[in-house]
């Protein structure tokens, strides 16, 4: 990523907290297939933030891709599910799209910095990726965060059974993954 060092590794960690508990609750006996499935993809793309935030490049962007077409396809086709493979797909997409934004902006800037100041390299003023875009992706997951902490925040707590913890669980998981996907989104 190209930010400052301790918000690049407090993301990748995040991201691999993230991970981990989506791993952890693939693990639980007696749960249905679309929920391992959710969880499935929300570890997929916990790694790929993580991997992504400490080694941006090219590969990630094709993963991303890949995975994308996967939960759109599966959108598409499925009744079950539809909106959070949705999701996950817009997700996948945005990673796609920051992946290759980051891995042509140093190319792009090194030959603007040339023209403007000779001797110079780096990435500083640039641009990486389509404003347009990037707004876009940061309203949808802005409001997103937004939106899945107000559940959060608004979810029965008195309860205390492992059904409510693990719907919080779940919920922050979300939370998380939105925000990072904001913070990462800041950094085009």
């Amino acid at each position: 990523m190209h930010g400052p060092a301790v918000v690049t590794w407090m993301l990748a960690g995040l991201a691999a907290g993230s991970a981990t508990l989506c791993a952890l609750r693939l693990r639980r006996p007696g749960c249905a297939v679309a929920h391992r499935e959710a969880d499935a993809a929300e570890a997929a793309m916990a790694v790929g933030m993580a991997g992504m935030a400490v080694l941006p490049g090219v590969l990630w962007g094709w993963f991303f891709a890949v995975l994308a077409g996967a939960l759109v396809l599966g959108a598409l086709a499925g009744r079950a599910g539809r909106v959070h493979r949705l999701h996950h797909g817009v997700g996948a997409l945005a990673m796609a799209y920051m992946a290759l934004a980051m891995a042509a902006a140093p190319a792009a800037s090194a030959a603007h910095l040339h023209h403007v100041v000779p001797g110079a390299t780096g990435t500083a003023g640039a641009p990486m990726g389509l404003p347009v875009l990037t707004g876009a992706l940061l309203l949808y997951f802005g409001g997103y965060s937004l939106w899945a902490g107000s559940r959060l925040l608004s979810a029965p707590g008195a309860a205390g059974t492992a059904a409510t913890a693990e719907g919080r669980t779940v919920r922050a998981c979300r939370v998380a993954m939105g925000i990072g996907m904001f913070a990462m989104l800041l950094t085009l």
